[in-house]
């Protein structure tokens, strides 16, 4: 008889073997994926940016809020979305509609409270969205305590913004700025003030000081600021306009640049943006992220925003060693860029590519199609384009970005503008055809609503058989098929006017994505793709297709009409028998174990 140490050694051996036999046998029946790694949440995510002023409002004084956000998060759920940012709900005087922060730590009253943010972000994550504020890092409101203090000259707050003294003219004897330095709107980028006796420097509005990172004392507010905001709970930030945080030290003139004198265009900005010093900050805080989401049991992600070179833009992912980590994900517009309503498919893929072959290995690209900042796709490129363009985001590798009213199409609407040029692309939500599209039950909206709102609204998409806004949850409900989560990405362009791509995973069914760019119909051949079945099934097909889901076509006689898109299923041919067979070798070989 054996020992009892050695029988209990061998009946456990024997267990191990038999749970790893077991688990290899789970995983194979599960498509054969066990070499794939798991993505992060952020990785394969669909994103819904919110403007606060435009969502929802809640108690009838035409400007949206908090507690309107709230009260849409089943909308929200029910279109798929994993997460939503928020432009800034932060206290301000508005003179940049909340980019220009008078309190970074509380919310403009306007929006809600506090408590109403606290509410927001457990009843998000209650319907399992995650929820990112957007942080504006560069500059605060003249208005902040900060920026009064400073400008008083307050030993302790001195320092927390970027001062300079000014420049006598010797023929007029004219105190003048500091250097040649132009606003991004415009005009200089110092304002004198009084109370100081000296230049401060704003590379946006007036309004809008830049602080200065150079102060260590200032990254340490900003830093805490931050960790204020993830110990309410939100998921991470969006980092507005972070490649003009730092400036050249000597403040030296900047060259000439290419546009007409005074606007920002008239100088070549290599002294006021993409300094080196700004990526050593968001690394730092990309730390914080990672150190706070250990400790909370989560990924805390950071996003940034920057309209710089490609080369400048990659480094916001890592540094040039790869040993230090920034932004899970840079914004990229790209394809706000480049999808023009004249756009060929050669073109299209170039643009894709742009990004994709510049990335570092192992991040994550982001499909951005609009903004508060960008006119919205309809009125940009063609109301037509709408949906061919939500087809593309939502089935490229990485994470799609919408912006609210996407969905359903909306437009820009001129007539709006009252305070900014951005106002077209900021108009309410218009969610139905009553008083004020849904909005408000206010007749009066801080923005004009859009006139078209009584024949596009989420109510009347919600009721038609076919409807951008299904199609985008069509689209959403997709995006979690395991080939749209882990699978190899190849595109080719079909002659000039149809770009198309697969996603393949071993084991799962391929996924084929094919637009046709051409203004009239075009009859594709997708026999280029060689691990593709003659027939293929349709998944998903825009409203004003000549296909419905579940129809059959052959893979070299897929006809689009003009503008379509449409995403198709090829069955792995004897993908199924090759794991049953697997399966029964590893049953063969538990049998042997036991």
């Amino acid at each position: 008889m054996q020992p009892v140490s050695v029988r209990l050694r061998c009946e456990t051996d024997s267990r191990m073997k038999f749970y790893r036999v077991w688990l290899t046998i789970v995983v194979v029946c599960v498509g054969g994926r066990q070499a794939v790694d798991e993505k992060d949440w952020y990785q394969h995510a669909t994103f819904y940016q919110i403007y606060p002023r435009s969502f929802q409002d809640s108690n009838g004084d035409g400007i949206g809020d908090l507690k309107g956000i709230t009260s849409r998060l089943e909308y929200l759920a029910g279109l798929g979305i994993d997460a939503t940012w928020l432009s800034p709900p932060f206290v301000s005087p508005l003179a940049d509609f909340g980019y220009d922060v008078a309190d970074f730590y509380n919310i403009q009253p306007e929006y809600g409270t506090l408590e109403d943010m606290e509410e927001l972000i457990a009843e998000a994550h209650r319907h399992g969205i995650k929820l990112m504020l957007d942080f504006i890092p560069n500059h605060s409101s003249d208005e902040h305590e900060w920026f009064v203090k400073s400008a008083m000259g307050d030993a302790q707050y001195r320092d927390f913004y970027v001062w300079r003294p000014g420049k006598v003219n010797a023929e007029t004897g004219a105190l003048e700025p500091p250097n040649n330095w132009i606003s991004v709107f415009g005009g200089s980028a110092w304002k004198f003030d009084e109370r100081r006796g000296e230049f401060y420097l704003h590379q946006f509005t007036e309004k809008q000081p830049d602080l200065n990172y150079r102060n260590p004392t200032l990254v340490a507010e900003m830093t805490r600021m931050l960790t204020f905001w993830l110990e309410k709970g939100v998921d991470g930030f969006r980092l507005d306009a972070i490649n003009h945080m730092f400036e050249d030290p000597q403040f030296r003139d900047e060259p000439p640049g290419f546009g007409a004198p005074g606007t920002y265009d008239e100088l070549d900005h290599i002294y006021t943006k993409d300094n080196p010093d700004t990526y050593t900050v968001v690394y730092d805080w990309r730390q914080l992220c990672e150190d706070f989401g250990r400790k909370a049991g989560k990924t805390v992600i950071i996003m940034t925003e920057a309209y710089a070179s490609i080369e400048n833009t990659m480094l916001y992912y890592e540094d040039a060693t790869a040993t230090r980590q920034g932004a899970h994900m840079p914004f990229n517009f790209q394809l706000i860029y480049d999808f023009k309503h004249d756009q060929n498919a050669i073109g299209l893929k170039s643009s894709i590519d742009w990004w994709l072959n510049h990335m570092p290995a192992r991040h994550t690209p982001s499909w951005v199609a609009g903004s508060h900042d960008h006119s919205r796709v309809a009125s940009r490129v063609g109301v037509e384009h709408v949906d061919q363009v939500l087809t593309l985001v939502h089935t490229l590798p990485g994470t799609s970005i919408t912006y609210y009213g996407e969905e359903i199409g909306m437009f820009d609407f001129k007539e709006a503008e009252t305070y900014d040029n951005r106002d077209p692309n900021r108009t309410p939500m218009q969610w139905d055809n009553s008083i004020s599209a849904g909005f408000s039950t206010n007749r009066t909206t801080w923005l004009r609503v859009h006139p078209d709102y009584p024949t596009r609204n989420v109510a009347m998409q919600e009721a038609a058989e076919r409807s951008t806004l299904k199609h985008f949850r069509e689209l959403t409900a997709l995006r979690r098929h395991p080939t749209l989560v882990h699978g190899e990405f190849i595109h080719r362009t079909v002659g000039r006017d149809v770009y198309a791509f697969s996603r393949e995973l071993h084991g799962e069914d391929t996924l084929v994505t094919v637009l046709n760019m051409a203004d009239s119909s075009r009859t594709v051949d997708l026999g280029d793709f060689v691990n593709l079945p003659d027939r293929l099934k349709v998944m998903v097909a825009q409203p004003n297709s000549n296909y419905k889901a579940g129809e059959e076509v052959h893979r070299d006689q897929v006809k689009l009409l003009m503008h379509d898109s449409v995403v198709l299923r090829g069955v792995v041919s004897g993908a199924a028998a090759v794991r049953l067979s697997m399966v029964v070798a590893l049953l063969a070989v538990v049998k042997y174990l036991l």
